[in-house]
């Protein structure tokens, strides 16, 4: 008998590295979510983030993309993956609302905080879609690693 696999929704400003196999569904406008699998112990996670930088006041939210990518390495590390393993896909950070001012530009700066804590964490990053003006709406196998994939206009949101 083939079994449906579980599926989780993840909300912004969450994170989920479940020790079971999962389907784990989210939508991203300027929000960025990062998958991260151990594909030889066939472990991941997935992370997603409103804002950038957490400042140091108040909670140390994973709302924040610093504190999510930390927190989701730390979390799928307790399910057995191995860090020099670990390797990264990048989704989000679209310019969903458009704006006059650039230093608003929330998805672009999301992008860049997600590029360069991989950076320094050592932690490839083999697959990507970020940017534009679409948002998207993504499911991540927890087992395999793979990413199905969709564009979604401002209306689907």
């Amino acid at each position: 008998m083939n079994q449906e696999l579980p599926i989780y929704y993840l909300y912004p400003a969450n994170l989920y590295a479940p020790q079971e196999h999962y389907l784990i569904n989210t939508l991203l406008g300027s929000c960025v979510a990062i998958c991260m699998y151990d594909p030889i112990a066939k472990i991941g996670g997935m992370n997603h983030f409103m804002l950038p930088l957490w400042n140091g006041e108040g909670l140390a939210s994973p709302k924040y993309g610093n504190i999510a990518i930390e927190k989701l390495l730390e979390n799928i590390l307790k399910n057995g993956a191995k860090k020099h393993n670990v390797i990264a896909k990048v989704f989000g950070g679209g310019e969903v609302i458009e704006s006059q001012h650039h230093y608003f530009n929330i998805g672009l700066r999301n992008i860049e905080v997600a590029h360069k804590m991989l950076k320094e964490l050592n932690i490839p990053i083999n697959g990507e879609s970020t940017g534009g003006k679409l948002g998207r709406k993504i499911q991540f196998d927890t087992f395999t690693g793979s990413v199905k994939m969709k564009y979604i206009n401002k209306q689907q949101m």
